[in-house]
């Protein structure tokens, strides 16, 4: 594809030779004929000097300090993601039913469903669904136009999906969440889970992942949201449109979390609680109470030798003993100055 050509559709400002050819995009250092590059962040741009690529994407007030074609756009990084969906379309299967998938309901024509597939009762699958091989679609299903189940993703009855959705291989959507009441013998009476998992339009789910049924109400995803591999996303959980969790991140019963946050990998949401919009959750954090405020929120300790670690928690275990102390100077400070 021709320079000028990718600016024709994704807009930006070309510079330079809008004829040279683009096949595929590549880091700024190992870059060269053929491929494009990008600029996100400005220490990286002393790289323009030996770059040899075909061109690179970059803000406009960066474009002179680059020997080769631009394409000047204010958000070089978003940017790049656009020219690779353009240069890498994902391969569409072919329209029809497997022989050995299992197929108990009425599926447009334009549908795609792979091998040993299980797709149940009273199913609606929207225009272009693909259904990967393995899959299983239970009872009630509602799919909506475009979206992929990669291979092996289980989806249990009752569960509803929008369009353009991408849920991955090993996912699980609307499994029973994790409800049980104790006997006073210490055993346990199992809680139905009687609501459903509602996930909104252009929502990637990564592989592994479990979203729970809810208990009563629903557990929901909105428009948009993006969930990592091996996430837990737990019964009656409401997470907010364009909302992003990294890997190992979980989630527990009853949380509410707002929309445009970023979750980081590993993080800890405690139950019953509520996070507002744009809050960023830093990694192996833990979130024990609501957060009611934008802003960015850390709760872990940095890596240190172990030998230190045991010296520092030493301390922090007499912190309120410490404090004590530090109360009672003050106080015998404050009376020998008022005397």
């Amino acid at each position: 594809m021709r320079l000028e050509e990718i600016v024709s559709i994704l807009g930006g400002e070309l510079i330079g030779d809008g004829s040279v050819q683009i096949e595929r995009v590549a880091p700024l250092e190992r870059a060269g004929p053929g491929e494009i590059a990008f600029i996100s962040n400005p220490k990286y741009l002393a790289g323009l000097v030996q770059c040899r690529a075909a061109a690179v994407i970059l803000k406009k007030a960066d474009s002179d300090k680059a020997a080769m074609s631009c394409i000047a756009t204010p958000d070089p990084y978003v940017y790049y993601a656009r020219v690779a969906q353009l240069l890498n379309p994902v391969a569409k299967p072919r329209a029809g039913i497997h022989r050995s998938a299992v197929v108990d309901s009425a599926l447009p024509a334009s549908v795609s469903v792979g091998a040993c597939a299980v797709i149940e009762e009273d199913v609606m699958l929207g225009e272009d669904v693909v259904v990967g091989a393995g899959c299983f679609v239970g009872q009630g299903v509602r799919i909506g136009r475009g979206t992929r189940l990669h291979p092996n993703v289980s989806i249990y009855p009752g569960a509803v999906i929008g369009e353009r959705c991408t849920i991955h291989s090993g996912a699980v959507i609307s499994s029973d969440g994790f409800g049980f009441a104790r006997e006073k013998d210490g055993s346990w009476v199992k809680i139905p889970q009687l609501g459903r998992v509602l996930i909104g339009d252009d929502v990637e789910i990564g592989s592994n992942t479990t979203v729970d049924r809810g208990a009563l109400d629903d557990t929901v995803l909105a428009n948009g949201v993006k969930l990592d591999n091996l996430i837990q996303i737990a019964h009656n959980v409401k997470v907010g449109e364009n909302t992003a969790m990294a890997g190992l991140a979980g989630v527990a019963g009853s949380a509410t979390i707002g929309a445009r946050c970023l979750i980081g990998g590993q993080a800890g949401i405690s139950g019953h609680l509520e996070i507002c919009d744009d809050v960023m959750v830093s990694g192996c954090t833990l979130v024990p109470k609501s957060i009611k405020k934008p802003g960015v929120y850390t709760g872990n300790l940095p890596l240190q030798m172990h030998a230190d670690w045991v010296t520092n928690f030493s301390h922090l275990r007499h912190l309120d003993a410490l404090a004590k102390r530090v109360r009672e100077l003050e106080k015998l400070v404050a009376e020998r100055k008022s005397t």
